[in-house]
């Protein structure tokens, strides 16, 4: 559909989204009326085509994934714009109001601190994501500050792959299964994707680094990876409490 017959609400919409990644999707599916697996990864430089998609679609943009035929021949996949006559607007980002409220009331509430690492970073550094994926249950009409957590960049981005390649995401989308998972209760959860884990992420910074290194250096010299290594301690410290 060439740019002149969208609605002139979609294109308020779509000219209002200002984050790269969203809005390099939007500009190229205005232009050449789709965008293929295949571009946003040679193009673009986008590795997780459907995470791309994901933050058009989070800005109350219709997105829809088609089949199409890649320059080798093989099927691939391509996202286009969806129905553009009955939107149900969504500006949620960074710059919004509601959602600087909602940072606000979280960093207030937890401190300025990655949920996932549990470490104090600038606010500059979080960013506000949904503890039930979109995908899953949807925007829930009143955003309320606990449907939501911090994130600093590596957290989210290591959330969204694990999403992305649960059953519940890709077919489910029951919001209980996720509301016991640990990427959206990391302190309290029963499995990791749908996945009988458990887990804890561990992060050293500053004068802790050197802690890391002692770490690092004791795990080699027994012969073991750091994971195993800190396993191994915290195993010889817990038996020591129950002695």
């Amino acid at each position: 559909m060439p740019k002149e017959d969208y609605p002139k609400e979609f294109l308020d919409l779509c000219r209002s989204v200002t984050a790269k990644r969203p809005k390099t999707v939007i500009t190229h599916i205005l232009k050449h009326g789709q965008i293929t697996t295949e571009e946003l990864k040679n193009l673009y430089g986008y590795n997780h085509p459907p995470r791309a998609a994901r933050d058009v679609k989070e800005h109350g943009i219709p997105i829809e994934r088609v089949t199409v035929v890649g320059t080798d021949g093989r099927k691939i996949a391509a996202y286009r714009f969806g129905d553009t006559t009955n939107l149900k607007v969504r500006r949620f980002d960074g710059r919004t109001g509601l959602s600087k409220q909602i940072k606000d009331a979280l960093i207030t509430k937890y401190g300025c601190r990655c949920f996932i690492y549990l470490e104090e970073m600038p606010e500059a550094a979080l960013q506000i994501d949904h503890r039930v994926p979109f995908e899953v249950a949807g925007e829930s009409e009143a955003m309320l500050p606990e449907d939501f957590m911090l994130l600093c960049g590596s957290a989210n981005s290591a959330k969204n792959w694990f999403c992305s390649q649960c059953d519940n995401w890709r077919d489910r989308k029951d919001r209980e299964v996720c509301l016991t998972c640990y990427w959206a209760y990391p302190d309290n959860h029963t499995h990791v994707a749908m996945k009988q884990l458990r887990r804890v992420d561990l992060l050293w910074q500053g004068d802790e680094t050197q802690e890391y290194e002692r770490l690092k250096a004791d795990a080699a010299e027994a012969g073991m990876a750091i994971p195993d290594f800190v396993k191994e301690v915290l195993r010889k410290a817990v038996s020591g409490l129950n002695q």
